[in-house]
Parts: C-alpha cells; structure tokens; sequence
C-alpha cells in the first residue's frame, strides 16, 4: 500500500524485498498493526512477495543464525538465562490476535465496573481483618462522662505565648497533698478550656495519722514513711521545669501536736516546702476538683470526701447564673473530725460486725445533726439533685460494684450508682470477713481495714441528704489544686481566643482533669 508522504511501506510480516535492503530493520513492536490479522494481507506485500512468494511462506526458511540471535537477544532484555527459558515466538497475526482478547476483555470489565457506579450501586465491603477501630475511641467507651458521651484520645494542647516559650519548653503546674493515709502527687499542663493533660503522677499510702487519736502526735515510724515518699515527689519536681507548684498538707499535720516540727524536717530532708490549709480551703479545693461532674441540669449538689482523719462537706446551689468556679455556689459547708483512719481505730476496722458498724454509723450521724444546714435541699427538686462523693470509699464501692479485675480509673471516675446499688455494696463489704475484703482487687490489704470504716461516714452523709443516685470521683485537693492555679494564670482563657479565631468554641469531654 503506497503511503503518499512516505512512500511504499515495508510489509507488516518483517519480510524485505531487495528495494528495502538499504533500509534499517524497523522494531519488532511495530510489527502486526493490523488487528486482528492472522498473516500478511496481499496489500501489504512487496514486489518480491507479490510475485508468488508471501511473508508466512518465507518465515520457514529463516536459518538457525537467525534463531540464535533472536535468543540471544531476549536473554540480553532479560527474559530468560538460558535457553530452556525462552518462550518459542508466536506468529505475528496469532500475537495480535492474543492481544486483541486481552484488550475486549479489559473493555468489557471496564465497562461493568463503570455501569456499576452510574447505577449507585453500593461499593464491597472490606474484608474483616481490615477493619481496624480507632483505640482512642476504644478508649472513650471506657470513659463515664455527663451524658456518657465517648471521650476522645489525644487532648490538644494550646502552647505558651512567645513571651511565656524563653524559660521552658510547656507551662507544668504540680499539686502535692499530703493527707492522713495517702502522699499524691500531680504534675501536668493545661490543654482545652477547663481542661489538663497528666504529665507525671505519684501516690503511696503512707497512714501519716497512724495513732494520732490516741497520742495526739505524729509517730515516728508514720513520719519516716511519709518522709520517704515526700523524697519521691521532690526528686520528680526536681526533674521537671515547674512554672508553679502548691504543696498542702491537711487533718493530720493540723491535728498532731508535732505537725510544725515534721513540716521543718521535711523542709531539711527534702527541700520541699509544705503548707498546712485549713478546713475550709479544704474542702472548696474538693469542689474545685470535681465540678466538671456536676451536670448542667443539676440545681443543687451535696459534695463530700471522706479523707483519713477529716471529712469535709459541702452543700452547693447553682442559680441560673452558673459561674465559671463552682465553688463559689457553696452555701454550706462542714469539716468533720473523723476518718477512716480515726474512725476504724476508735471501733476496729479488721473485723466488723453489723453491731459494730451500726456504732460508727450512729457516731457520724451526731457529728452531722451539729451541721447548721437547711435539710430541704434534696426535697425541694430530688430529680435536680444528686451527691458527689471524692475519696478512696466511694472509688472502692464503684469498683466492687463493676467487678474490675483490677482498679481502673477510666471506669470508675464519673459512674453514677443508684441508692440501691450503694446499698447493696455496703451489705456485700460487711459481709466479707478481713481476708475477703484484701482479696479483692479493688480494695487489697492496705485498705482492706479502713474501707467499712468510710462506708459507716456515707450512710450518715446518705442518712442525712438522702438522694436517688450518686457519682463517683476519682479526684480530690490535687485537682482543685491544679484547677485554680491554672485558672489564676489565665491560661485557659488564652485558649479560648484562640479557638473562638479558629471558627468557634467546641464542646470537649473530658479529660483526666478539668474545671467547669
């Protein structure tokens, strides 16, 4: 076939007439444009071929050079090492032909799979090993809130300005508090609006006020173990760059006649400079510590934490004008004397009878009827009231009564009990001897004597403000602590402009500390 730009093209079998000796042999690729063609067509001969010779006719006839070449060439491209792996060529037309069905297929798939989306149908679902679930939200599932809503894992954190970034890398705050029976400590940053991230944490059950009822002292041996621990915590703050730290100390140095003196040796021992609060800061860090349990719907809130040898009590009303700090809705309040420590030594907390608990119970309850209160807060709306109880009682009973295999914080700080379930748990602690209570996961033999003893102070507080439910906080002073001196800095504030130039505020759950 004459092309009128190029002149007689040279046959598509590869075959060449003596016109076309000159020129140089074309690539093998071009060969075979005819589709579908199963040898040379008669308008694609030349001359020579023309004359009574075809290209399928003259492929024969190719010598044993030729051959050797052409392997040798494919071993060179790399297709085969030797010559058992070279595959034998097809014919031109018999190659097309293949590609030919190749090319229809991929048309026809092409086309079902197009049909398929124009007809919205829905795509395959992915095999099950490929689902994999997002271990933050994992997470949340474990993680009470206000609404149970999940709580999401990571917290973002709103760096210092560039004023605050000279002298450390991130704001750290660190709260301390030395109580009767526990050492704790809190290190950690702001994050959200109300909200911090843990950054280091430390608790050791050191029972400070070990015979304090009966002396009026501190104890030698309580204080080397308090000591001890107070070396602990100095030697994480020092390890740390601290923009600002509170260490308490609360009843048993403010009881014991020695308090000052062991303050003085921990100064020298440890460096660490500790302030004995009164009642009242006490018990409004515990409100500050918990507020961001205290629902939007509820109206009035009865907040109790039975500590080692004190109990403070607080009766909160929230108006219509909610502020920011709940403790300024504190009406009444009221620091009891007694804990589980102090009381389970007065009646013995190893092995209680019913008679014995009724006895402690009785002595809660006439400490309580001095409390100058107005008992209609839990009448007047109970569907607008609830009680809150913060210490290692309450946390206890929660984790009993979700049979943990081991005490979790992430499933207990924020669970609501029922009336009756906190009355069913307290019956079921009383009827297991000292062995049983150490046992148990959640209680152990350090608490496995004080724990009836915390339970007879919340039937007096249940017994005096009775409520239909009841949540658990796992927090306390050290999240108070943390909640104010963060807020004092404005560094929630901070962050708040700069999410509202974001787009807006968001509604964030709550992480392991926070404020309302």
């Amino acid at each position: 076939m004459n092309d009128p730009d190029s002149g007689v093209k040279p046959p598509v079998s590869g075959a060449r007439d003596a016109d076309d000796a000159g020129r140089p042999k074309r690539s093998r690729r071009r060969k075979g444009k005819q589709k579908g063609a199963t040898g040379p067509s008669a308008a694609s001969l030349s001359a020579g071929q023309a004359a009574g010779s075809s290209g399928s006719a003259e492929r024969p006839k190719a010598t044993d050079g030729g051959d050797t070449a052409r392997r040798n060439k494919r071993r060179r491209r790399g297709k085969g090492a030797g010559g058992e792996n070279v595959r034998p060529l097809a014919p031109v037309g018999q190659r097309e032909a293949d590609r030919d069905d190749q090319r229809q297929a991929e048309g026809r798939r092409k086309r079902r799979k197009h049909r398929g989306k124009k007809a919205g149908a829905p795509a395959a679902p992915a095999p099950a090993e490929a689902v994999v679930l997002d271990p933050a939200a994992e997470q949340a599932v474990d993680l009470p809130s206000v609404a149970h809503a999940p709580e999401p894992r990571r917290e973002v954190y709103f760096p210092p300005r560039p004023a605050e970034r000279d002298g450390y890398d991130a704001p750290l705050y660190a709260a301390l508090d030395l109580g009767t029976n526990n050492c704790r400590l809190l290190i950690a940053q702001p994050t959200r609006p109300g909200q911090f991230r843990v950054v280091d944490a430390f608790s050791r059950i050191v029972r400070l006020g070990e015979g304090l009822a009966a002396s009026g002292r501190l104890s030698d041996e309580a204080m080397d173990r308090s000591v001890e621990a107070l070396k602990i915590c100095a030697a994480k703050l020092k390890n740390r760059n601290i923009r600002r730290a509170r260490l308490i100390a609360t009843e048993a140095c403010r009881a014991a006649s020695n308090g000052e003196a062991f303050l003085e040796r921990v100064r020298q021992e440890t460096g660490l400079d500790l302030e004995i609060i009164n009642r009242e800061t006490e018990a409004r860090l515990a409100v500050s510590g918990c507020s961001s349990l205290v629902g939007r719907e509820a109206k009035s809130v009865v907040l109790f934490d039975i500590g080692g040898g004190s109990s403070e009590i607080a009766v909160i009303r929230i108006g219509e004008n909610r502020s920011s700090r709940l403790a300024n809705h504190i009406t009444h309040w009221t620091s009891l004397p007694v804990g589980v420590v102090t009381l389970s030594e007065r009646h013995g907390g190893r092995d209680v009878t019913p008679e014995s608990f009724a006895g402690m119970v009785s002595e809660v309850e006439t400490m309580l009827a001095g409390f100058d209160c107005p008992g209609d807060v839990a009448r007047m709306a109970p569907e607008d009231f609830h009680l809150i109880g913060t210490s290692g009682t309450v946390t206890t009973l929660a984790g009993v009564h979700l049979d943990l295999p081991r005490y979790d914080r992430r499933r207990v700080d924020g669970v609501w009990l029922s009336d009756d379930e906190v009355t069913a748990m307290q019956a079921r602690l009383l009827s297991w001897d000292f062995s049983a209570r150490a046992a148990n996961p959640c209680i152990g033999p350090d608490r496995a004597d004080l724990v009836l003893a915390g339970c007879a102070i919340l039937e007096a507080i249940r017994k005096r403000w009775p409520s239909r439910r009841m949540r658990v906080a796992d927090r306390g002073l050290r999240e108070g602590l943390l909640t104010d001196m963060m807020a004092d800095d404005g560094v929630w504030r901070r962050g708040r402009h700069r999410r509202n130039q974001r787009g807006g505020p968001r509604n964030p759950a709550k992480p392991e500390g926070q404020a309302s």
